[in-house]
C-alpha cells in the first residue's frame, strides 16, 4: 500500500464516520459510493461492489461504537426501542449478508440504490410537531418498529451497511420518534445490525482487511467527534443535512449503474 492509497482511504472512512456519529447513521451511506468512485479518480485500483460491501461493514461497526461512547450519557438512549429494532435487523443483516456472496455486481449497487432512494424520499416527508414530544413520553409500535427493522436489516446486510440511512427516516417519519432520541438510539440499533453485517461479510471471505484496518482507524477518531458536532447543531439542520446527504447519494449510485 502506497501512502496516497493510505491517505485516501483513511480521508473516505474519516468524512464518513463524522457524519455518521453527527447524523445517527453508520456511515455507509455515504462510504459506499466514495469507495466505489473516489480511487479510481486518484489513480488507484477501484474496488468491487462485494469488496465496498464487506470494507463498509467493518467501518459502520466501529464508527457507531464511537457514537453510542459520546451519547452514553446524553439520556437519549431509548432502550425499549434499541431492544426491538436492534434485534430484528440483526437477523435481517445476518441473512442478507450470506445471501449477497450470490448476488451480481450490478446487483448489489441495485439494492443500495432502491434503499437510498427510498430514505431519500421519506426524509422529505414533513415532520411538524415531532420534536414537541418530551423524551420520556416518547412511544411507538414495538411490534411494527420490529418488522422494519427487519426488512432494513436484509437490505442493510446485502450492501454491508448498519442500516442507519433507513433507520433514521423510518424512527423519525413512521414511529414519529423525536429526533435527538433517532439519532442516539439509531447508532445502537446500527451497531447491533453491522455486528451479523461484518460477520457474514468476513465469513464469505467478502472484507478486504487492509483498507478496513484504515477505515477502523478514521471510524474510532471521527466518529465521536461527529456526535459532538450533532449535539449542538438544530435538530431542522440535521434533518435537512441528512436528506440532502441520502437524495445525492442515490443520484449518484443511480447514475452508475443506468451508464
Amino acid at each position: 500500500m502506497d501512502i496516497t492509497f493510505i491517505i485516501t482511504i483513511f480521508l473516505i472512512g474519516f468524512v464518513g464516520s463524522y457524519v455518521s456519529g453527527m447524523l445517527g447513521i453508520g456511515g455507509s451511506i455515504i462510504n459506499y459510493p466514495m469507495l466505489l468512485f473516489i480511487p479510481p479518480i486518484f489513480g488507484l485500483a477501484a474496488f468491487s461492489a462485494h469488496d465496498v460491501t464487506g470494507i463498509s461493514a467493518v467501518q459502520v461497526l466501529f464508527a457507531s461504537i464511537g457514537g453510542i461512547w459520546s451519547y452514553r450519557n446524553s439520556g437519549h438512549l431509548n432502550k425499549t426501542l434499541i431492544l426491538y429494532m436492534g434485534i430484528s435487523v440483526l437477523i435481517g443483516s445476518v441473512v442478507g449478508s450470506f445471501g449477497s456472496q450470490t448476488m451480481s455486481e450490478n446487483g448489489v449497487n441495485i439494492v443500495y440504490g432502491i434503499l437510498a432512494l427510498i430514505a431519500a424520499v421519506m426524509m422529505f416527508i414533513p415532520k411538524k410537531g415531532l420534536d414537541d414530544i418530551p423524551v420520556d413520553q416518547v412511544t411507538f409500535n414495538k411490534w411494527l418498529a420490529a418488522i422494519l427493522a427487519l426488512i432494513v436489516g436484509l437490505g442493510a446486510g446485502i450492501v454491508g451497511a448498519g442500516g442507519g440511512f433507513l433507520l433514521v427516516p423510518i424512527m423519525l417519519i413512521v414511529l414519529r420518534i423525536p429526533t435527538r432520541v433517532t439519532i442516539a438510539s439509531s447508532l445502537a440499533i446500527t451497531f447491533i445490525s453491522s455486528i451479523g453485517a461484518t460477520a457474514g461479510k468476513i465469513s464469505t471471505g467478502q472484507v478486504d482487511f487492509y483498507p478496513a484496518l484504515i477505515m477502523v482507524v478514521a471510524s474510532l477518531i471521527a466518529s465521536p467527534l461527529g456526535a459532538m458536532a450533532g449535539k449542538k447543531m438544530n435538530v431542522k439542520v440535521l434533518q435537512v443535512i441528512l436528506a440532502l446527504l441520502i437524495l445525492a447519494t442515490a443520484v449518484k449510485t443511480w447514475a452508475g449503474i443506468m451508464s
